[in-house]
């Protein structure tokens, strides 16, 4: 007799093809290996429920070398190899700002024998991604390799392809900045996409800078674990204080990051967490915007002065308060003595 019960389809596989050729120190893809919640082992596996395993393709991560490697982004960028998340970590380089020569090249051209150009590769590969992720704030933003001055003309992905730009599958280009990007951001971001895949969760939420709403909508000072202190106007003069940290440099109440909230691996760590100021990492304007580093932001004098008089006011009230809850109630009296 047949089942009372429709056989339920296993999940799909999805490729997810990680090209590092941008301007790039890589550091995106080892942070990825911190990662916890969840694991990149557990998306490779295809352990998580009701989610498409992954086929990992990244050069430092891959089995795969050389041509080997690189087939996979061939048979991609002709159309054999479909459905596929395209990953792009590192700023994107100006290709047309010099007479002659490249900046950033992947694999080599089979019939030419010459290099592919990285932006050559986007171009092939974007339009038929069922989405595009930008890993770090290289490529969401062109980050410290698209500081003023420098030479490459490099730009964040949403420049390059377009702030308005959508895949064929009519999604936005994902940014998961952060120098490098926080581990769980990326595997949380990318299980999103993935249960969005199979049908099982409505597409991310996206602020205008085009980061996910629910991991960059609070600022650092909104999460960290050292906001007491300042509302106590209890700030630090040195490193290693455990006091609030903005007169050092620290630019979290304006810096739109979780990692307070989220720690680096394993709910652990985190820059404000271990005495670390925030530099704005995570932002659009890193890193001009946000230099020199280690100088007190502009905006945060006027508030930490505001916060002095109520903030030590409160602090004093609270001592008292405290001195007086540290001490029994007067009823409870000695069962022995009577006193």
């Amino acid at each position: 007799m047949p089942s009372e019960h429709p056989t339920v389809e296993p999940p799909q596989e999805i490729d997810v093809l990680w090209l590092t050729a941008g301007l790039s120190c890589d550091g995106d893809t080892i942070a990825l290996t911190g990662a916890t919640q969840p694991s990149i082992e557990e998306l490779v596996l295809g352990s998580i429920p009701w989610v498409p395993k992954i086929r990992l393709h990244n050069p430092v991560l891959s089995f795969e070398n050389g041509d080997e490697f690189v087939q996979r982004f061939h048979s991609a960028a002709a159309g054999r190899l479909d459905p596929f998340i395209l990953v792009v970590e590192g700023s994107i380089p100006n290709e047309n700002n010099k007479p002659e020569g490249y900046w950033a090249t992947f694999g080599t051209d089979q019939k030419t024998l010459q290099p592919i150009l990285t932006t050559e590769w986007i171009d092939r590969l974007a339009p038929r991604a069922w989405a595009v992720v930008a890993a770090g704030t290289c490529a969401a933003y062109g980050g410290i390799h698209a500081m003023e001055g420098n030479p490459t003309g490099c730009m964040g992905l949403p420049e390059y392809l377009g702030w308005q730009w959508k895949s064929k599958a009519g999604i936005p280009i994902v940014c998961i900045p952060g120098c490098p990007v926080q581990p769980d951001n990326m595997t949380h971001t990318l299980l999103e996409l993935l249960y969005h895949f199979a049908g099982r969760a409505p597409m991310i939420a996206l602020d205008d800078e085009l980061r996910p709403k629910a991991l960059f909508g609070q600022t650092v000072h909104e999460g960290c674990d050292r906001g007491g202190y300042y509302e106590q106007a209890q700030f630090a003069e040195e490193y290693g204080s455990r006091e609030c940290i903005v007169k050092l440099g620290c630019w979290g109440p304006v810096v739109q990051c979780n990692v307070g909230q989220r720690g680096w691996m394993g709910g652990l760590g985190g820059c404000p967490n271990v005495g670390g100021i925030c530099i704005g990492c995570t932002m659009p304007g890193f890193p001009d915007k946000f230099m020199p580093f280690m100088d007190q932001p502009p905006g945060s004098l006027l508030s930490s002065n505001a916060v002095m008089t109520y903030g030590r006011a409160i602090h004093a009230l609270r001592r008292f308060t405290q001195a007086s809850l540290n001490r029994t109630p007067g009823w409870r009296t000695n069962c022995k003595t009577g006193g």
